[in-house]
């Protein structure tokens, strides 16, 4: 923001159009509060280890009695049963435990091989992806019938969901996929290589795109040779045909590759810095960054919500909110007096 202040920038990548509320669970009075406030509320989401909530008198069957038609979601590392359910969930542990980290990194037998994470918090937000979708559905039902439901997200869950054709290649062969850097487990060249001036990646999809690449790269032998006809063999013999690509992609930059691979529509593309990858002409042109007037700066710059829909556009309403912005006046939308505001607030229920 260019002043000091207590907005981190993951707080502002998180926070647009919300408006926030700060509130003493541990305190009666804030508890209370909170079980008014779910009484005029759709949905009610929480992240706390479980237990918590039912601390507090406000876990979801606490609260069903007075909200039959709210839908309560609940989001924890590992889920409201099991054997590790009392566990405090984190997504870099997720990542491990789910078999993430299994297939993410380069081979071991190679330099730099090993297990890695993935460079965002993918469990995190999958699951957040996931659990709004649930709600969502959720909220039909509720719709229907008039009921809400208790939605059980959990971190652990949502990762094995998400490793999707390996997870299904497990259960179909028995056999676990390893690390393989940045190459395809099934498809070949389907991987990062080097340029004379820079990485690209080559996703060659069948052998009609491997031949026009062969054509591009002047080896029309190797769309000929019984080793690399076809994407079977090429998986076969990976070892032999890789290292003649890399041998002949370094000759030459990475823009002359990408404008004849892109000509012949074989699929490829550059590897961006996060500031090439906004300032990408495709990026701008989708409106990738949008800018919003923020208490503490008045040009504001996010990344713009992926949603495009032609009817009912995505809107930018609100900047991240200050912590506890804009507690006066969601109190005062729920009928709160002026009297307790103040009563609260020096009490230390709300700040």
């Amino acid at each position: 923001l260019g002043v000091e202040s207590d907005e981190s920038a993951y707080y502002l990548g998180a926070n647009r159009n919300k408006r926030s509320i700060t509130i003493d669970l541990a305190h009666p009075d804030g508890q209370a509060l909170v079980r008014d406030l779910a009484r005029q509320a759709d949905v009610l989401i929480e992240n706390y280890k479980v237990g918590d909530m039912a601390r507090y008198g406000l876990d979801e069957a606490a609260l069903r009695p007075l909200c039959p038609h709210l839908v309560y979601c609940s989001i924890t590392g590992y889920g409201q049963t099991g054997p590790y359910r009392d566990r405090a969930g984190y997504d870099y542990a997720v990542q491990g435990l789910g078999g993430l980290m299994s297939v993410t990194g380069e081979r071991d037998d190679l330099p730099g091989g090993g297990p890695q994470k993935v460079g965002v918090a993918v469990s995190d937000l999958f699951t957040g992806m996931y659990a709004t979708v649930a709600i969502l559905a959720a909220l039909r039902h509720r719709d229907a019938t008039g009921q809400g439901q208790l939605i059980d997200m959990a971190l652990l869950d949502t990762q094995l969901a998400m490793l999707a054709n390996l997870g299904s290649n497990y259960l179909c062969s028995g056999k676990a996929p390893g690390r393989m850097g940045n190459a395809h487990q099934n498809i070949v060249p389907y991987q990062v290589f080097e340029a004379s001036d820079g990485y690209l990646i080559l996703a060659v999809g069948n052998d009609r795109q491997f031949a026009k690449f062969c054509d591009i790269a002047g080896r029309r032998d190797w769309a000929t040779d019984p080793r690399f006809a076809t994407n079977s063999e090429r998986v076969r013999n990976r070892a032999v045909l890789v290292p003649q690509l890399e041998e002949a992609i370094r000759q030459r930059p990475r823009s002359d590759w990408l404008a004849a691979l892109e000509a012949a529509k074989v699929p490829c593309g550059s590897i961006n810095s996060i500031g090439e990858a906004l300032a990408d002409p495709q990026a701008q042109a989708r409106g990738a960054v949008v800018a919003m007037s923020h208490p503490l700066t008045p040009d504001l710059r996010l990344i713009a919500s992926p949603m495009k829909l032609s009817a009912t556009p995505v809107a930018y309403r609100h900047a991240p909110p200050l912590l506890g912005q804009h507690s006066d006046e969601l109190l005062r939308e729920a009928g709160c007096t002026e009297e307790e505001i103040t009563n609260w607030r020096a009490a230390g229920v709300i700040s």
